[in-house]
């Protein structure tokens, strides 16, 4: 029986995309909206070249704490598998970590925020 998606994971940039879904997943994972309050996204060039060739993007929203409440960024909760998470870790380059983080809507999300 395969494993039920039980964690969340906020995203507000590239595993939107449901072809990068699949190649990253194997599936399009169900998703639903959401906001990150506290945050703001800047843009940064990525110089993986293993991202570019999987998205098509040299540049890519990072995710910066500012603690103002009137700062969001808003994306998309991930339901995601144990196994789907890490294979997230694998995708995210090294400018990135993963952090938990409290959503507009009260639920608990692993987000990938500036390393």
């Amino acid at each position: 029986m395969a494993e039920p998606p039980d964690q969340l994971l906020f995203s507000y940039g590239a595993l939107q995309n449901p072809h990068l879904q699949l190649a990253t997943f194997g599936r399009v994972v169900e998703s639903e909206p959401d906001i990150l309050p506290g945050y703001t996204a800047d843009y940064v060039e990525v110089p993986d070249g293993r991202f570019t060739d999987l998205t098509g993007l040299t540049v890519h929203p990072q995710l910066r704490a500012t603690g103002n409440a009137r700062d969001k960024v808003i994306g998309r909760v991930l339901q995601l598998t144990e196994a789907e998470l890490d294979a997230a870790d694998q995708f995210e380059v090294s400018m990135y970590r993963r952090t938990p983080v409290t959503l507009a809507s009260g639920r608990g999300a692993w987000v990938y925020v500036s390393a």
